[in-house]
């Protein structure tokens, strides 16, 4: 007996959910998305701020995007995410559309409905498209998973409470806890 086809979807189909439906691509795959709660957006307002203005103070080219942000990771019509952070430090990724392969930094922020999608999905999706630090920041558990791919991968856990090092800036720490 064959096996039935999957279907596939493509980025086109993305552009045409209804306004206001939210949705990521992951290899062919839709998964709609939750609205995000207010301490979800509180952390992405506080985080966002706080990157900028590092950058800023220190005249850097790096620039900070919140969802709603497209990133097509494998620059492909199959994958299209949208990070609650983006830091691309390459400025050749970026066009009118979002940014076309992988940001250098990357923060989930989870909810209870994204918990297998940013802990299982996206850490392997951003891991093999090149993001180069991947955080998971966990507000029901007030734990900050720092992940540094690259030559020299290493997985760190945190508290909200702990001054944590960010990866491509070795000069800048945070600490969630003043965010909520």
């Amino acid at each position: 007996m064959p096996v039935a086809e999957k279907y596939s979807h493509t980025t086109e189909e993305i552009y045409a959910l209804p306004e206001g439906k939210r949705a990521e691509l992951i290899d062919g795959q839709i998964y709609d998305m939750a609205p995000p709660g207010r301490i979800h957006q509180e952390l992405v307002q506080q985080l966002s701020r706080t990157i900028g203005n590092y950058i800023a103070d220190h005249k850097g080219t790096c620039k900070v995007y919140p969802a709603p942000f497209a990133v097509f990771l494998n620059q492909d019509d199959k994958t299209y995410v949208e990070p609650d952070i983006s830091v691309i430090c390459d400025n050749g990724k970026l066009d009118d559309r979002g940014c076309n392969g992988a940001p250098d930094w990357v923060i989930e922020i989870v909810s209870q409905s994204s918990q297998r999608m940013d802990y299982l999905t996206k850490l392997f999706k951003y891991r093999t498209a090149g993001v180069r630090e991947y955080w998971i920041v966990n507000p029901m558990k007030r734990t900050v998973l720092v992940y540094l791919f690259g030559e020299n991968e290493d997985s760190t856990q945190y508290l909200f409470e702990d001054e944590i090092p960010v990866g491509i800036y070795p000069d800048f720490t945070m600490r969630i806890s003043e965010f909520v």
